[in-house]
């Protein structure tokens, strides 16, 4: 039986390498993948999964209207398909979440998702909270705050790295935007505000 993952981490935990390390490892036994990223996260370019160690890979982007199962079902349909992944999960839908356990379930091909669980707020991404309810196996990466523990949040950061407690849900940003700390770390700097 073909499983929806969800792997999730703070930022900078290396969600993408990991999904370009997994697309590598079916390609390379003469796999099928279909890879889907973000349409909103265009840092590297619309339709790029980009990591910060220098991989890259072109993906089919997606956005709130995109119907990812019946992309998949078409090319499965043409080719096996033997592997979907999904980065930047967190901006799936939940429609989008039901439709990536349709894949699994009715076409029996894995979905490997990868994304952020919450937000600069410490508030949960619609579709990660799905993909919390919904996934078969989930699978938290680890990052490593600056004092050594467990990076679980997001801190999102002005120009002068001060801490920003408001703003849209959504921001694209990497270093210069956000940093990954433990919980402790979090919240004596939410609290600093």
């Amino acid at each position: 039986m073909a499983k929806l993952y969800f792997y999730y981490a703070s930022m900078n935990a290396g969600k993408s390498t990991l999904l370009l390390q997994a697309d590598f490892n079916y390609r390379e036994r003469g796999m099928r993948t279909l890879l889907f990223t973000a349409g909103v996260h265009d840092r590297a370019g619309r339709g790029r999964i980009d990591s910060r160690i220098g991989l890259e890979a072109d993906a089919t982007p997606f956005d709130a209207d995109t119907d990812i199962h019946a992309l998949v079902a078409a090319s499965h349909g043409r080719a096996r398909v033997d592997c979907v992944l999904v980065d930047e999960a967190q901006f799936l839908s939940h429609a989008q979440v039901l439709g990536l356990a349709r894949i699994c379930d009715e076409l029996g091909v894995p979905v490997l998702c990868y994304g952020l669980r919450t937000d600069f707020r410490a508030c949960l991404f619609e579709g990660s909270a799905a993909l919390l309810g919904l996934a078969d196996s989930l699978q938290e990466i680890k990052a490593v705050c600056a004092c050594g523990a467990k990076a679980t949040m997001n801190l999102r950061v002005d120009g002068a790295g001060r801490a920003v407690t408001s703003g849209a849900q959504t921001e694209i940003g990497g270093n210069d935007r956000y940093v990954a700390l433990c919980r402790r770390h979090y919240m004596e700097q939410m609290r600093g505000c």
